[in-house]
């Protein structure tokens, strides 16, 4: 485990954040006290659309005004 101070931190971000990329840990302290750890981001997969068509339904009521005793649960003033 790498340990930083805040202002060597800021001067060497770049290779800091490379470091973090290959792998190493990355920690930056305030003072003695280690305070945050530079992780890589994990990359989010690719949103495909239309993935759950045909597997959801709506029911046919579902644009159909609510009943009265089910809207006095709601605070519309």
């Amino acid at each position: 485990m790498a340990q930083f101070s805040v202002h060597e931190a800021k001067t060497n971000l770049s290779r800091l954040i490379a470091e973090a990329l290959a792998g190493g840990e990355v920690v930056i302290a305030r003072g003695n006290v280690p305070v945050v750890r530079l992780v890589p981001v994990t990359a989010r997969g690719r949103r495909c659309f239309g993935l759950l068509k045909g597997k959801i339904k709506i029911d046919a009521g579902f644009d159909e005004p609510l009943p009265e005793d089910e809207l006095k649960g709601w605070d519309l003033a």
